[in-house]
Parts: structure tokens; sequence; C-alpha cells
């Protein structure tokens, strides 16, 4: 999924540190600001337990499948049910998990919230009008599926998921949902298509949550507390917007030309405020380890971030340049990269 400050171009530079620095015996992992979770699965691929955390559902429906599904799910009663209207015996030569899809990606669309609010409908282009109204029926048959316990919690979070990451892949948009573009590009014109997702490592016990992360910080005890707090005035619930909707699927009251619901505004995101919620977050932590991504187009400077890591230990800092994030090719932009700078400390004082 294209995501504003994912780390998965930078697991490498981060995992070099990691395993330098943390190499004690360390077996559990928290990723309190976790997005759509690169560097989560990153630690679950090396056999960590992880908790993840992000305040937008949309992010935690993408944590609690790749974090907590280890195996895919067969879908038994809703392959049962599908079968019944889809009567295509060639379906049962296909594996439980590409069947149930196939079966979901045969139903046909329907008109409801997202046709009626992110199509050319209502004269926004984010979708087509087509992959709008599939969508919707796919989006209102999970909620139903779910009501009548014909899908479990597990395959519930395992088909919105595959919905989220499909529905990204056919968006009209220049990687974020602050604005459509005006006409479909050629990835938006495919039809959207359900996949089975890229499950690795199977590890017992990762957790993932969906609070503020100031408030769960309290509740943590770990080896690795991993953080990367948003970087600047770039309120990723705005950038998103359009995606929280669809995972939520509650139809709110949207406003302006690009259909903007209300979201939390994050203290990070705020100068005045963003020093001392990391303050606050850095004294309660209960971890042996604190790595914090950070670059150097934040609002938090770098002797800050440092001052702060300060109140725990001796903090270390490590640096490595990487492209700068461009939402097109049609705007300039005064820099081409960006510093990232990993920030780290082995806890000493409390």
């Amino acid at each position: 999924m294209n995501y504003i400050g994912s780390k998965h171009s930078l697991r490498a530079f981060i995992g070099k540190h990691f395993a330098r620095l943390a190499n004690d015996g360390v077996q559990t992992c928290c990723d309190l600001f976790a997005g759509t979770g690169a560097v989560g699965r990153y630690f679950k691929s090396r056999g960590l337990r992880v908790m993840a955390n992000d305040l937008q559902y949309y992010a935690y429906v993408l944590n609690k499948a790749y974090l907590e599904i280890n195996t895919p799910p067969r879908f038994v009663k809703l392959r049962q049910a599908l079968q019944k209207t889809h009567r295509q015996t060639a379906r049962g030569r296909l594996a439980p998990v590409p069947m149930a899809l196939a079966l979901i990606n045969e139903l046909p669309g329907t008109r409801g919230f997202l046709a009626e609010h992110y199509s050319p409908l209502a004269k926004r282009f984010y979708y087509t009008q087509a992959n709008a109204e599939k969508a919707d029926a796919i989006r209102s048959a999970i909620n139903a599926w779910r009501a009548a316990g014909i899908i479990s919690d597990r395959e519930y979070f395992y088909l919105l998921c595959s919905l989220l990451e499909a529905i990204d892949q056919v968006a009209n948009t220049a990687s974020v949902y602050g604005a459509y573009l005006k006409t479909f590009k050629r990835s938006a014109q495919r039809p959207l298509q359900l996949k089975p997702l890229e499950l690795t490592n199977q590890v017992k016990g990762c957790k993932v949550f969906h609070e503020d992360a100031n408030q769960l910080i309290e509740r943590i005890h770990c080896d690795v507390l991993y953080l990367d707090p948003p970087y600047n005035h770039r309120q990723y619930g705005a950038n998103y917007h359009v995606l929280e909707t669809i995972a939520r699927y509650d139809e709110p009251q949207l406003r302006g030309l690009t259909g903007m619901r209300d979201y939390p505004r994050s203290q990070y995101c705020q100068p005045k405020m963003a020093a001392a919620a990391l303050e606050h977050l850095i004294a309660r932590a209960q971890a042996k380890h604190i790595f914090i991504s950070y670059n150097d187009e934040g609002i938090m400077s770098l002797k800050q971030v440092r001052d702060i890591l300060s109140l725990r230990g001796s903090p270390k800092t490590f640096r490595q340049t990487y492209a700068r994030f461009k939402a097109d090719n049609q705007r300039q932009y005064k820099r081409e990269a960006t510093v990232e700078y990993l920030h780290y400390v082995r806890v000493t004082k409390t």
C-alpha cells in the first residue's frame, strides 16, 4: 500500500542497528505508531512477538490481519453460503482462500455510500463508479456475514484487509487521499479484485491495539519499543480519510469538495505539543530498548529528540539519506532527499 512515512524501504537500515544493539535475548517488540505495519511485520519475520497500535481504524485492520493471523482462514461457512448462489463446480478445485475470494469477486456491485460519495456520481473521482459499487457490495456483505455468524472475527479482518489493499490499488489519487485526479488514470480503471494476503512467520501471541499511544504506553511492557510518530503538520486522518471510511463503513458526514470526514488531530503534528507528548511517552515507557524514527523535516529538532531520550539513558543517533516522498511528478520540490534519523537508547534510568 502506498503510504507516507512507510518504513518499508528503510527496514534494512532499521534492522541493521536493531540486530547490533538489541541482541540480549529480545523476545517482544511494540510498534506504537504502526501505520500499515511495515516495521511490525519485519520484527515478526525475525520471530519476535509483536504488539502494534494505531489510532486510525484502517491501519488497525491491516495490522490485525498481518500480525495476528498466522495462517489463512478456511472460510468454511462462507464458502458454503456463497456456493449456493454460485454453482460453478470448477471452483471446487481451488484452495479455500482463493475459492472464497473468487466467489466474493463475483458479487454484483451495489450503489451504496462509497459509490454515492467517492465516484463520479458525486463528481468525486476517487474511484470509477463500477469499482465503488463493487466495493460497496463487498463491504456491506462483510458486515452482514459477520453479523450472521458466517465469518469469524479473524475472517472478518482478513477480508477487510484484502479489500483495503485491493481498493488502494485502483484509487485515482497521487498516493494520498487529500485529493483525487481529474481524469481516471490507467490503474484506476482496472476492476477491483480481492487477492489472498501474503502472511509470513507463524508467531503466536502478537497483539494489535487501536488506542491513543500516550495512553496505551501505560499498559505496555516489551523488550523493544519502536516509535515512528508523525513528523510534521500532515494529519494522517486527512491524507487517508477515504480508507478510514471504507474500513469503518459508518456513513459519516462529509464536507468539502474532497468529501473529508472528521478525524482526530495528533498532538505530534502540532509544534507546540509534539515535544511534550514525546517526553510524556518516553518517561512512561517500560522497555529495555527504545528506537525512534524521525527525519530532518520534522517538527522537533534533532537536539530535542536526543534530549528527551537522555531522560532514560545515553542516546545514540544513526542517519541515512533516502528519496523524499513525492505526491506527484508535476509539483516542484525544494529537496530531492530526506535524512532519516534512527535514535536509540538502552534504558538505564527509571
